[in-house]
Protein backbone atom coordinates (compact mmCIF):
# COMPACT_ATOMS: atom_id res chain seq x y z
CA UNK A 1 0.00 0.00 0.00
CA UNK A 2 1.39 3.80 -1.00
CA UNK A 3 1.26 6.71 1.00
CA UNK A 4 -1.53 8.94 0.86
CA UNK A 5 -1.35 11.91 -1.67
CA UNK A 6 -0.50 15.02 0.00
CA UNK A 7 -3.49 17.07 0.22
CA UNK A 8 -1.46 20.34 -0.60
CA UNK A 9 0.36 18.46 -3.92
CA UNK A 10 -3.21 16.94 -4.78
CA UNK A 11 -5.08 20.46 -4.59
CA UNK A 12 -2.10 22.20 -6.81
CA UNK A 13 -2.86 19.45 -9.34
CA UNK A 14 -6.87 19.94 -9.29
CA UNK A 15 -6.33 23.61 -9.51
CA UNK A 16 -5.08 23.05 -13.03
CA UNK A 17 -7.71 20.47 -14.26
CA UNK A 18 -10.17 22.49 -16.18
CA UNK A 19 -13.08 19.72 -15.50
CA UNK A 20 -12.04 19.74 -12.00
CA UNK A 21 -12.25 23.61 -11.88
CA UNK A 22 -15.70 24.10 -13.27
CA UNK A 23 -17.38 22.44 -9.69
CA UNK A 24 -18.64 25.54 -7.51
CA UNK A 25 -21.27 25.78 -4.34
CA UNK A 26 -24.18 27.78 -5.86
CA UNK A 27 -26.65 29.84 -3.91
CA UNK A 28 -28.61 26.47 -2.80
CA UNK A 29 -25.79 24.74 -1.47
CA UNK A 30 -24.18 27.64 -0.24
CA UNK A 31 -27.88 28.21 2.14
CA UNK A 32 -27.36 24.12 2.46
CA UNK A 33 -24.39 24.77 4.42
CA UNK A 34 -25.46 27.89 6.59
CA UNK A 35 -28.64 26.79 7.09
CA UNK A 36 -27.63 22.98 7.97
CA UNK A 37 -24.09 24.05 9.38
CA UNK A 38 -20.85 22.35 8.76
CA UNK A 39 -21.19 19.98 11.04
CA UNK A 40 -24.05 18.47 9.54
CA UNK A 41 -22.88 18.45 6.21
CA UNK A 42 -19.49 17.07 7.56
CA UNK A 43 -21.76 14.04 9.12
CA UNK A 44 -23.15 13.62 5.34
CA UNK A 45 -20.53 13.62 4.10
CA UNK A 46 -18.52 10.73 6.84
CA UNK A 47 -21.68 8.38 5.82
CA UNK A 48 -21.40 8.71 1.88
CA UNK A 49 -17.89 8.02 1.68
CA UNK A 50 -18.28 4.99 3.93
CA UNK A 51 -21.74 3.65 1.93
CA UNK A 52 -20.80 4.99 -1.51
CA UNK A 53 -16.79 5.34 -1.28
CA UNK A 54 -15.10 3.15 0.87
CA UNK A 55 -16.80 -0.94 -0.59
CA UNK A 56 -13.81 -2.64 -2.21
CA UNK A 57 -16.41 -2.56 -4.99
CA UNK A 58 -18.73 0.19 -4.71
CA UNK A 59 -22.24 0.01 -6.14
CA UNK A 60 -22.04 1.41 -9.61
CA UNK A 61 -18.36 2.88 -8.87
CA UNK A 62 -17.90 5.48 -11.55
CA UNK A 63 -20.95 6.93 -11.31
CA UNK A 64 -22.13 6.32 -7.61
CA UNK A 65 -22.14 10.71 -6.70
CA UNK A 66 -24.65 12.64 -8.13
CA UNK A 67 -23.57 16.09 -9.60
CA UNK A 68 -26.29 17.68 -7.26
CA UNK A 69 -28.60 17.18 -4.02
CA UNK A 70 -25.78 17.78 -1.32
CA UNK A 71 -22.48 20.18 -1.55
CA UNK A 72 -20.52 17.27 -0.67
CA UNK A 73 -21.84 15.92 -3.97
CA UNK A 74 -20.12 18.52 -5.42
CA UNK A 75 -16.96 18.59 -3.51
CA UNK A 76 -16.24 14.81 -4.20
CA UNK A 77 -16.13 15.97 -7.66
CA UNK A 78 -14.34 18.77 -7.50
CA UNK A 79 -11.63 16.80 -5.16
CA UNK A 80 -11.60 13.78 -7.45
CA UNK A 81 -13.19 11.97 -4.44
CA UNK A 82 -16.06 10.82 -5.95
CA UNK A 83 -15.20 6.98 -7.05
CA UNK A 84 -12.26 4.77 -6.55
CA UNK A 85 -10.63 5.66 -10.18
CA UNK A 86 -10.56 8.89 -9.38
CA UNK A 87 -8.97 8.21 -5.90
CA UNK A 88 -6.81 6.19 -7.11
CA UNK A 89 -5.30 8.82 -9.94
CA UNK A 90 -5.79 11.83 -8.03
CA UNK A 91 -5.07 10.49 -4.23
CA UNK A 92 -3.67 6.93 -4.62
CA UNK A 93 -5.65 5.06 -3.24
CA UNK A 94 -5.56 1.93 -4.82
CA UNK A 95 -9.05 0.45 -5.86
CA UNK A 96 -10.20 -3.02 -5.10
CA UNK A 97 -9.86 -2.97 -1.42
CA UNK A 98 -11.80 -1.31 1.74
CA UNK A 99 -10.84 2.38 2.38
CA UNK A 100 -8.62 2.26 5.96
CA UNK A 101 -10.45 4.68 8.22
CA UNK A 102 -6.81 6.67 7.12
CA UNK A 103 -7.85 6.95 4.11
CA UNK A 104 -11.26 8.04 4.55
CA UNK A 105 -10.81 10.72 6.87
CA UNK A 106 -8.08 12.08 3.89
CA UNK A 107 -11.12 11.78 1.60
CA UNK A 108 -13.39 13.57 4.01
CA UNK A 109 -10.93 15.99 5.06
CA UNK A 110 -10.52 16.82 1.32
CA UNK A 111 -13.96 17.66 0.72
CA UNK A 112 -14.19 19.58 4.29
CA UNK A 113 -11.13 21.72 2.59
CA UNK A 114 -12.97 22.72 -0.71
CA UNK A 115 -15.91 23.36 1.06
CA UNK A 116 -13.82 26.01 3.25
CA UNK A 117 -12.58 27.67 0.09
CA UNK A 118 -15.71 27.64 -1.47
CA UNK A 119 -17.47 29.35 1.19
CA UNK A 120 -14.40 31.43 1.98
CA UNK A 121 -14.34 32.66 -1.67
CA UNK A 122 -11.33 30.84 -3.02
CA UNK A 123 -11.83 28.55 -5.62
CA UNK A 124 -8.47 26.87 -7.09
CA UNK A 125 -7.48 25.97 -3.22
CA UNK A 126 -4.06 27.02 -4.35
CA UNK A 127 -2.29 30.20 -2.02
CA UNK A 128 -3.11 33.43 -4.89
CA UNK A 129 -0.59 35.90 -5.51
CA UNK A 130 -1.39 39.21 -6.83
CA UNK A 131 0.19 40.10 -10.39
CA UNK A 132 1.84 43.89 -10.20
CA UNK A 133 1.47 45.52 -13.46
Amino acid sequence: MGALADLDDVFARLARSAFRQRFTLAKREREYIRVRGKETVMAHARVFIAQRLAPAHPANDGKQTPFRGHPAFLAQHATATCCRGCLAKWHGIPAGRVLTANEQAHVVSAIERWLDMQVAGNRSGVQQSLQLL
